[in-house]
């Protein structure tokens, strides 16, 4: 199973950066690619409708500013798609992407993380991927078990 990380502009890879090592952490296969709504929407509406046919299990998209390509994604894909709002230099302080992402109409469905929030939005693909990879479930497991150790542990310094 693979996951697709999608972007507007370069600009946007340092954000997405995150949901990419997160993948790879997992041990999941991605792919990764510039798509934009607004420059290449010929190439958005082939990614889309085919995304599935290439292996693809989950499509994180992440765009700022008008953000139209999560949503736009969704609207032609039969796959997941998690939205990433990203604070752009033009942005609105990224109300501007949130709002475009988060406020989808009724059927066309994209799961959305918070602002600049690329690490969760390889976290939520990665546990749909386990859904169907007990070794992708797994390793979820162990990852929130160290996120547990590591609170319990800067609790217990914190006391002495």
């Amino acid at each position: 199973m693979k996951v697709a990380v999608i972007m507007g502009s370069i600009s946007d890879m340092p954000v997405m950066q995150e949901a990419i090592d997160i993948l790879n952490g997992f041990d999941i296969e991605t792919e990764v690619d510039i798509v934009s709504a607004h420059r290449t929407p010929e190439k958005l509406v082939e990614y889309s409708k085919n995304a599935h046919l290439r292996g693809i299990s989950v499509i994180i998209a992440g765009a700022g500013g008008a953000a139209h390509l999560p949503g736009m994604v969704a609207s032609m894909s039969p796959l997941p798609v998690i939205g990433v709002p990203v604070k752009s230099i033009n942005s609105i302080d990224g109300w501007d992407s949130i709002l475009s992402i988060l406020q989808m109409p009724g059927g066309v469905p994209v799961a959305t993380v918070a602002l600049n929030g690329a690490k969760n939005a390889g976290i939520l693909a990665a546990q749909i991927v386990g859904t169907q990879d007990k070794c992708v479930l797994d390793k979820i497991i162990l990852y929130k078990e160290g996120l547990k150790n590591s609170v319990n542990k800067s609790s217990e310094n914190l006391k002495k």
